[in-house]
């Protein structure tokens, strides 16, 4: 037989038993099916864009409430409805049962944080288009494109946001136009030393410390200037000055949102972010005991008694509340609806606040009382012009802010009267846990209003489509 007939009969042969062989053998194992008919490889994909939306919600500012009830909605309308969120202020865990009772885990690291309001906004929004089934690579494509996006203007805008702030606090202060001025100087000045230091990576304790330092540089300069200044300005209190300057800089907001974590039962997050506060405020103290013990070396004694003014009429407590809130929305980025909104919020918690102590009630209860309604009002119906209601409560507290308590207790402390001081730092406290509670149990007390909104939306709608066809 010819060489290449046999080998073309043994190819025939060996073609033959390997279909027979493949024939026989198992079908190839499926994917496991984990919930909601999602593979593991899709379940894994929509975990990590669960948990890249969750890390970039809280680096904005986001409470942790807020996040895992948006992480939330969203696993839900991804079919993941057996999904649990693990937040710890510096990372996110997010998990859900898997096929083979296995979890799946996702685990992301917040390691940069920062105001970003309009960045804020977009994230709500996404977050709320997932939880009504927006695909996840859908959701990975819109959240790469809004972190890369610019802000909505510069950082030299921003900056003067802050220094309207300040201007606004020594307004509400019962300051004069020559002390508003100098705050205006101050806050110019330390923005300028913040923003060269964030460039260069100079951690947050020490950017406190400079920038305490700073401040009380310019009090002692005052102190020397004040007989040479000509009669026209009027007094010129450096205690005032600084302390609506240096406002940026204290942790009254960090405060009111370590309160706001720990009612809410985050009690891991609102530890860590109590934590800051005490770490930031202690670089406050730092910088300005530092100073003025430079000042008196020298011959220069701060005098570090405050008194206070007598508050200004209510019309000019509404319109620096407004400015002031509008201010702080500018200098965190927000965008054109949500700055109108935040004026609207700071005039009314300034007019219920100046409101409620005219009528007899502590400042306590007051700042209370001022932060439910704007509470109450934000939650319920800021999300109608597509800005999260966390935003303009946020802002709109900022007039009742325990910033300046906070800056007299540290003076008070630095000067020696430790009890003044401790008497001043639980008032602060007091305030932030009020403004916390209200804002709190006013989004509670605002989610019957905003369901009836939707039902009456859903209605409109339905009978809009019922004419048209």
């Amino acid at each position: 037989m010819p060489l290449p007939r046999t080998r073309a009969r043994l190819g025939a042969r060996l073609r033959s038993r390997l279909v027979e062989v493949l024939a026989a053998a198992p079908p190839a194992p499926a994917e496991p099916v984990v919930e909601g008919g999602l593979t593991r490889g899709e379940a894994l994909d929509v975990l990590d864009a669960l948990v890249r939306m969750a890390e970039a919600l809280l680096s904005c500012g986001a409470s942790a409430a807020d996040v895992t009830a948006l992480t939330l909605r969203a696993a839900g309308g991804a079919g993941l409805a057996r999904t649990q969120v693990d937040i710890t202020y510096t990372a996110v865990t997010v998990s859900t049962a898997g096929a083979d009772g296995h979890p799946l885990t996702s685990v992301r690291v917040v390691r940069v944080r920062g105001t970003d309001y309009s960045r804020l906004s977009a994230l709500y929004e996404l977050a709320h288009d997932a939880g009504d089934g927006l695909p996840a690579a859908e959701v990975s494509t819109r959240l790469r494109r809004l972190l890369s996006q610019r802000r909505p203007y510069t950082r030299r805008v921003s900056a003067l946001g802050a220094v309207g702030l300040a201007v606004s606090v020594a307004v509400l202060l019962g300051g004069s136009w020559a002390v508003a001025v100098g705050a205006a100087v101050v806050t110019a000045v330390l923005q300028l030393l913040l923003a060269a230091a964030n460039h260069r990576g100079l951690p947050a304790f020490f950017q406190q410390v400079a920038g305490a330092g700073v401040a009380t540089c310019f009090a002692l300069a005052l102190l020397l200037w004040q007989p040479h200044l000509p009669d026209w300005v009027g007094p010129l209190p450096p205690s005032l000055v600084v302390g609506s300057g240096i406002v940026v800089l204290l942790a009254g907001l960090s405060l009111v949102e370590s309160a706001e974590d720990a009612i809410s039962g985050f009690y891991v997050t609102a530890s860590a972010r109590a934590f800051e506060t005490l770490l930031l405020t202690t670089g406050l103290v730092l910088g300005i005991a530092g100073v003025l013990d430079l000042g008196q070396r020298a011959g220069i004694t701060l005098s570090l008694a405050f008194a206070p003014t007598e508050a200004p009429p209510l019309v000019v407590q509404v319109l620096a509340g407004t400015a002031a809130a509008t201010a702080w929305a500018v200098s965190g980025y927000a965008a054109g609806r949500a700055v109108a909104l935040a004026g609207l919020a700071g005039a009314t918690a300034s007019a219920t606040s100046a409101l409620a102590v005219a009528a007899g009630a502590g400042p306590v209860a007051a700042a209370g009382l001022a932060a439910l309604l704007v509470g109450f009002l934000a939650e319920g119906t800021a999300w109608r012009w597509n800005v999260p209601g966390l935003v303009v409560a946020v802002c709109g507290i900022v007039p009742l802010l325990p910033g300046l308590a906070i800056y007299r207790a540290i003076f008070a402390v630095v000067g020696g009267g430790t009890s003044a001081g401790l008497a001043l730092l639980v008032s602060a406290l007091g305030t932030a846990l009020a403004l916390a509670a209200g804002v709190t149990l006013g989004e509670f007390c605002s989610q019957p209003l905003r369901r009836e909104f939707d039902r009456v939306e859903r209605l409109v709608r339905r009978r809009a489509l019922n004419r048209r066809f």
